[in-house]
């Protein structure tokens, strides 16, 4: 098939990779045009595993190509005049000032798509949008046609994404389902001919209406969202009793009707999703007279869970920290990209140097955002970000992990423990051993664990 991708960012270009590499010829175009050059030599802006083989393999092959603008993307496509391409819409939808979703750049990508169109589409919303929006792209798209005075045949379809950053690829070409909404049945089976060299059963194909489909993505991120929130508050719980939040976790997820996914304590969520997208459900129930209480419970536990490490952290060395030197391990929101958007990190790194410590900070591929995200204090020499944890821990009060790469089970622990000032560790995904680490004379503090 034909097809044009709208935005290469981490969805549109994960997108565009993957269908590109099942035989179908892909543009994938971006209002950067530096970032389009850099793509055409192979330079991928993201860090996520894999993507960079197989955008490699499709440029070699030339199934993929890259373009500055929908005009000149489309002018890359040829198809037969009764075969309609399909156009995924896969660019950012940021929060508002009031926490609803921002629908500028999907609004103008369809006013780009009205102007440029010259046969037969599918229009695809991939991007995150409320209920609603594919009939806003439908006007938009209409009545740059009839300013043109062009009569050419499109529908708009809804088909959510599901992919986690850091197994995006295996997401994609493993789903556990693909939501296609439409009211069309010629949309319909265009749509589930594209995707079915992705399943292995015709039940992972799930077709609703367009406005069903709209709702599932934010359903299901804000179902994710509120059991890790859940599991946090119980975790506070296990605080105050002295046990093991590890032991109640494993119960709870032994039990087939609740399952063990997304049940881990931690620090709280962040990224470019969870956040977002409970807040705008959040919006989106209020437009139509719900009040979301379970959401807004959510959303506050959340905010209240990234307090968490550094409570813990000033309960043991009080709120003043002038001259106290806190190591922290991991920056991403999560292992396994680069991504910082809403991250946790963040918040105990602004809070600890506003309480006057000094912070040295380590992740195994989040350097260069964690730059940018820290200017100010880096300018300020309030935090420093190295690239060894080992070193990272040198002359530390206190070692504080909050990403959990794999990395750092492995770090070896005596080397560390000979090069801190103190040897207390904050464990903020109960990701570590803390038999293993006491033996060896760490104070250690993970969360529920007392």
């Amino acid at each position: 098939m034909n097809i044009l991708v709208v935005g290469a960012g981490y969805v549109g270009l994960v997108t565009a990779a993957c269908l590109s590499s099942k035989d179908n010829t892909v543009v994938c175009v971006d209002t950067d045009p530096s970032k389009i050059a850099r793509l055409e030599k192979g330079i991928i802006p993201i860090y996520e595993p894999g993507l960079k083989e197989v955008v490699d393999a499709s440029i070699a092959a030339g199934r993929l190509k890259f373009a500055d603008g929908i005009k000149s993307g489309l002018t890359l496509l040829t198809s037969e005049a009764d075969v309609p391409t399909l156009i995924f819409i896969a660019v950012g939808t940021p929060q508002g000032e009031d926490g609803s979703a921002d629908l500028r750049y999907v609004l103008a990508a369809a006013k780009e798509i009205g102007q440029a169109l010259t046969g037969p589409a599918i229009i695809i919303n991939k991007s995150t949008v409320p209920v609603g929006t594919a009939d806003l792209v439908k006007g938009e798209v209409a009545w740059q046609l009839f300013n043109r005075k062009c009569f050419i045949d499109f529908d708009v379809a809804s088909n959510p994404e599901f992919l986690k950053e850091g197994a995006a690829i295996d997401d994609f070409f493993n789903p556990d389902r693909i939501v296609i909404g439409t009211q069309s049945d010629k949309t319909r089976d265009q749509l589930l001919k594209l995707y079915k060299p992705y399943v292995k059963n015709d039940s992972q194909l799930l077709t609703v209406g367009v406005k069903e489909a709209e709702l599932i993505k934010y359903a299901s991120n804000a179902m994710l969202a509120t059991r890790i929130s859940f599991m946090n508050e119980i975790a506070n719980v296990c605080d105050r009793f002295g046990i093991n939040v590890e032991d109640v976790r494993v119960g709870m997820g032994t039990d087939s009707r609740i399952g063990p996914a997304f049940l881990r304590p931690g620090c709280g969520y962040g990224g470019s999703c969870f956040p977002k997208d409970v807040q705008a459900l959040v919006r989106i129930a209020q437009s139509v007279g719900v009040d979301p209480i379970v959401l807004n419970g959510v959303e506050a536990r959340n905010k209240k869970q990234k307090q968490y490490l550094f409570e813990q952290i000033v309960a043991k060395m009080g709120k003043d920290l002038d001259g106290r030197h806190i190591c922290v391990w991991g920056l991403a929101f999560k292992p396994d990209t680069d991504d910082m958007r809403e991250a946790s990190s963040i918040d105990l790194i602004r809070a600890l140097c506003a309480a006057g410590a000094t912070v040295t900070a380590h992740d195994p591929v989040a350097k260069e955002v964690a730059e940018n995200v820290f200017a100010d204090l880096l300018r300020n020499a309030k935090l420093t970000i190295v690239e060894d944890p080992v070193i990272a821990a040198r002359n530390a009060d206190a070692v504080v992990l909050v990403t959990e790469w794999v990395q750092y089970k492995t770090i070896d622990f005596n080397k560390v423990k000979q090069s801190v000032r103190q040897a207390v560790i904050f464990d903020g995904r109960n990701h570590l051993d803390p038999s293993a680490l006491k033996a060896i004379g760490f104070a250690y503090s993970g969360v529920g664990r007392a």
